[in-house]
Formats: structure tokens, sequence, C-alpha cells
């Protein structure tokens, strides 16, 4: 009998994994990427011996990494070389104080009650919540699929209404466990990973800030890029094909399946499953016939994006530790200019990471590798955001930070400089409105209100990514593509029966 095959559009860390677990399953794979190495926008470039993760610079919820690679078969630790990073991160705020986040509970304890006596048993009730979160959301939520609305709505979720918070925000919640408007930053900071505000939020994402502080920040040595060439490595020993520059134009259907798919050289390949990694929203937009759908999908509530700077330095700072962030007063103001605004806020909280602080590889000697994020909003839709400008804007503002630390000769020592805006995520991973998270994770864009991994009308195309259950980060991508690889296993098995 003919093997069933399975193309694959886009080697992201969603449809990798997928990928992997599909050959696992005796199908013949083959993985269709349009750029020249896999990862999508987990990416990654060297140039003059420095090395730079493009996409996520933080390993996080290491469990779930874990546990993801144990289905694939093999063992996290057999394939990454992982450090813990403790402390996680140097926030400085604006008045010049400052926090370490650490596991050290002594010294949290210390810098808590320095800020506001009595919070650090704030801190202890909070993360008891945030395990709470962490539980319920892991089990109830993110490790399942939503075939239908009777695997959500049932009486057993009923109750998560009360324990996992949906209905209340994030930064409201903080009042419960702080008084101080610094402490409640510093543990909501953490949305942004969603791509949303924490006054937007829901306050089920206590969960991040407790996963951090009791499961650990790691990092792989070699960079946040291993685990795509660990991922990669995987699906290649077990017989799936990757082929790279070669795009995808358009998925050819018939009224109810997908047979195949045109490639930008005009070359067609025809399947019996598709599987596309690439941003649901533009999957719908460019690559299907235009239905409800693509219309639905571009009124949604799209994450933010980011500016990033890549800079090679002829000189370490060691003051810099790896993760430090820069946390601004004006925190709802901040947010409401990202998202409401979709602009660059006058005073931006941001990022900087040092990653030779941790891997010397990571930079030649004597000289440094420095990512610096500043949150923007997405692509409007009437165009007149001048990346440019702003671009220019956020560029001094991380100056401007790191001259408050004492650091005033940066812009003299930079080698050279790679910047990413909005656009620039839009035109290298087809990204709809440049949004670096995809659809962001609102109330009504969570768990089984999320699009769903499988198309309502053709019944063999599917889809894995962060704009799909269970949403974005690294290790929710690889369950991501465990999720959809069982329900394409389930298609299979009906089809043969």
């Amino acid at each position: 009998m003919k093997t069933k095959s399975v193309i694959v559009v886009g080697a992201g860390i969603g449809g990798i994994p997928a990928a992997t677990h599909l050959a696992n399953l005796g199908l013949h794979v083959t993985v269709l990427e349009k750029n020249s190495r896999p990862g999508g926008r987990c990416d990654r470039f060297s140039r003059e011996g420095h090395h730079f993760d493009t996409g996520p610079t933080l390993f996080v919820m290491p469990l779930l990494y874990e546990a993801e690679f144990r289905a694939l078969g093999t063992s996290m630790r057999e394939r990454l070389d992982l450090q813990r990073v403790d402390p996680t991160y140097h926030l400085v705020f604006d008045n010049g104080s400052q926090l370490t986040l650490t596991s050290d509970m002594k010294s949290m304890q210390e810098q808590l009650e320095s800020i506001q006596a009595g919070s650090f048993q704030g801190l202890l009730r909070y993360l008891q919540e945030g395990n709470r979160h962490y539980e319920l959301a892991m089990d109830r939520l993110v490790n399942r699929n939503f075939a239908k609305a009777l695997d959500f709505f049932n009486f057993r979720n009923l109750a998560l209404i009360f324990r996992l918070k949906p209905l209340v925000k994030h930064y409201s919640n903080m009042s419960t466990y702080f008084d101080d408007p610094r402490l409640k930053t510093a543990f909501t900071f953490q949305d942004v990973y969603m791509g949303l505000s924490p006054f937007e939020a829901p306050a089920t994402f206590s969960l991040m800030p407790y996963t951090e502080l009791a499961h650990g920040v790691w990092y792989p040595k070699g960079g946040m890029y291993r685990v795509v060439e660990a991922l990669t490595d995987l699906a290649r020993q077990a017989g799936v094909e990757f082929v790279y520059d070669s795009a995808v134009e358009r998925i050819d259907t018939n009224a109810t399946r997908a047979r195949g798919v045109l490639l930008a050289d005009g070359s067609r390949l025809d399947a019996d499953v598709i599987l596309a990694n690439a941003d649901l929203p533009y999957v719908y937009q460019n690559l299907l016939p235009q239905d409800g759908m693509a219309r639905s999908l571009s009124r949604k509530h799209f994450s933010c994006s980011v500016i990033s700077f890549f800079w090679g330095v002829d000189k370490t700072y060691e003051q810099l530790g790896p993760h430090r962030l820069f946390l601004a007063d004006d925190y709802r103001e901040n947010f409401e200019c990202i998202i409401r605004d979709m602009s660059l806020p006058g005073n931006p909280s941001l990022y900087v990471h040092a990653p030779a602080r941790l891997d010397s590889s990571m930079a030649p000697r004597g000289q440094d590798t420095l990512i610096a994020i500043v949150p923007v909003g997405h692509m409007s839709e009437n165009g007149e955001q001048d990346w440019g400008k702003l671009r220019d804007v956020a560029r001094g503002h991380v100056f401007r930070r790191l001259r408050a630390l004492g650091i005033d000769d940066l812009e003299a020592h930079i080698k050279f400089e790679v910047t990413y805006t909005p656009i620039s995520w839009r035109k290298r991973y087809n990204l709809v409105k440049g949004s670096t998270h995809g659809l962001a994770h609102t109330l009504t864009q969570l768990a089984y209100f999320r699009p769903a991994n499988r198309h309502p009308r053709y019944a063999n195309l599917f889809f894995v990514g962060a704009s799909t259950h269970p949403g974005t980060g690294m290790p929710t991508a690889m369950i991501s593509g465990r999720l959809v690889s069982e329900r394409i296993s389930e298609l299979m098995t009906h089809a043969s029966n």
C-alpha cells in the first residue's frame, strides 16, 4: 500500500516537531521552507564572530520542553547543554532603584521588604496562585485538543472561571498582593511574552512569573537556536525531508480537500495532508481562497511587535547582566501607546540581552554581542507609521537607559548594527502586521476560542504555530506540533478503516 504523504509549509518550532511525530507514524513528510534555514522567527545570524538569536532569548517553562522532547523519543538534557540563569533578570526603574529577580527567597525577601514592608508575604501568596494557574492551565487548556465545543464547555471546566481568574485583569489582580507600583510591574511584565498588555491580559498569566522563579530561566549553550538545531536533527533522523528556499504561493484546494501546493518557481507538489506552519492569518489571506475566515481573522486582536537592535561591540560591558529590563513608571501609558496607538511610547520600557555573559562563544574574545528589544505597536492599516524614524528614536532610548547605568560610550564602540522593525518581521517571516507573537492571547482568543488546528471545510488541511491553539512561545509551539499530529493521525486511522 502506498505510503501516505504530508507536506508541511514552514519549518518553524511547531512544524518541525509535528513533522517528526508524523514521520514516526510511518508517513512520508516533506517540509517546505521559504528561507534558507529552519526555525522561522526563532532565527539566528552571525557576523564577524558575533552570534545573535533574533527571536526568543529566554528558555522558560523547562518542564514543557522536557515533556515534548520526551514525546519525540529523546531526552532534553541529552540534546541541549542547559545552564540555569539565576538571577534571572535585573530590573531597573525610572527612579534608579533596582530589583534582581532570583529563586533565592532570602534575597527576594530582603529586596522586596526594602521596597514595601510586608510584600514578601504577598509574593509567596502570588506564587501560590501562579502555581495553581500553571497546573490547571497546562492540564485543562494547553495540553489538549478542542475538536468540538463539549471538549471545552463541560462541567469539569466550569470551576476554571473561579480558579484561573480569566475574567480578572492581571494588573488589577496585583493589588491583592502588592501596593508598590514597581512590584506590580515586576511581576506582570512577562505578559509581553504573549504580546499582551498586563492591563488586558487575564490574571491567569500569573503562571509566567511563577514558572520562571519555580522552574527557572535557562540558557542552552550556543544560544536559543540550538533548540531549532536539536529539533531539526530529530526530524531528519525520523526521515523528514527539508526543502529550503522553497516558497509556497498557494495551497491548491477543491470543494472539500487540499490537494497540494503551488510553489513560487511554478512547480506543484501533491500530498494526502497539508499542514501549514506559516502564520495563520497569512495562510488564510494569501495561500487559500478568500472566504469569511480570512476577514474574520483580520479583525482579531493581534499582538504587539518589537524593534530589535543587534550590535557587535569591540569591548565588553561586564556590568550588563544577561537579561536587563528597564521598566517605565508610566507603565499603563506605555501599553496604551503600544496597543491602542500602535506606536512607540515616549518613555519606553525595554530589554537588553548580553548572551556572552552566559556563553563566551557568542562574541569574540574581548568584545561583546548585545541585543536590545523595544516593544512597539504592530503595523497599522493606514501605513502612516514611519518605522525608520521610530527605529532611530527607539535607539536613542536604549542609549539613554544605558547611560543611567554608567555606560556612556556604547555608540563609539559599535562595530556594526542590524535592526529589525515590524516591516522586517512581516517580510522575513510572513507575520501579518509584523506582529511578532501572532494573534494576541486575549480571553476571547484562548483555548477553545483560539483558531482551531484543522480547517472547517478542507478536511485534510491542518495548522500549527503561534496563532493556532494552544498559542505562542517555543515550548507551546512544540505542544502545538504534537497536538496537531494527533489529529492528523486520527484522520489517517479513520480513512484506513
